[in-house]
């Protein structure tokens, strides 16, 4: 079995050390999805929430929560951010919001941490918009869609096997 890169030889959990790597070009992208009663889901499209401007309080939520990955993920690294960029994208049929967040960076690890808390942050915001009208709302399928560059290369959900870029 391969061994785990987060514990020691004596399987405590630790930092890895990405000081001797070299910073590469990363890209990460996540996506999850908030499901909502029909009055809220009509108040948050029409944007007549008595919080105000849903979409775009997830968004600032889901940027806030990307710059601070380490203080929610105890292991994860301080990466400098080059752009990150969320996208809400309401399904009338489905009375749902898919939020997606693109996080890159040029560094020595990867982004997808950043991707996902993103997405969570800016879902939770949004179940936070709406809550009043609809105590029901879900969060669900939180996950990581593509992964860009580093020493594992390129990795799609859906595909047969990562491909090394």
């Amino acid at each position: 079995m391969k061994r785990l890169t987060h514990t020691d030889e004596r399987g405590r959990a630790r930092m890895v050390d990405v000081g001797s790597k070299r910073p590469t070009r990363r890209t990460a992208v996540a996506t999850g999805t908030v499901s909502f009663n029909a009055t809220a889901y009509r108040r948050l499209k029409e944007n007549r929430l008595a919080k105000g401007d849903a979409l775009a309080v997830a968004r600032i939520a889901g940027l806030q929560a990307a710059k601070r990955t380490p203080e929610w993920i105890p292991l994860c690294h301080q990466v400098p951010l080059d752009h990150l960029e969320i996208e809400i994208n309401l399904d009338d049929a489905e009375r749902t919001a898919e939020v997606t967040a693109t996080a890159t960076a040029r560094w020595t690890t990867g982004v997808e941490m950043e991707a996902l808390v993103a997405v969570s942050a800016a879902c939770l915001a949004l179940y936070d918009m709406a809550k009043a009208v609809d105590r029901g709302i879900t969060i669900g399928a939180i996950g990581l869609v593509e992964k860009r560059g580093g020493r594992s290369g390129t990795w799609k959900r859906g595909a047969r096997s990562s491909r090394r870029s």
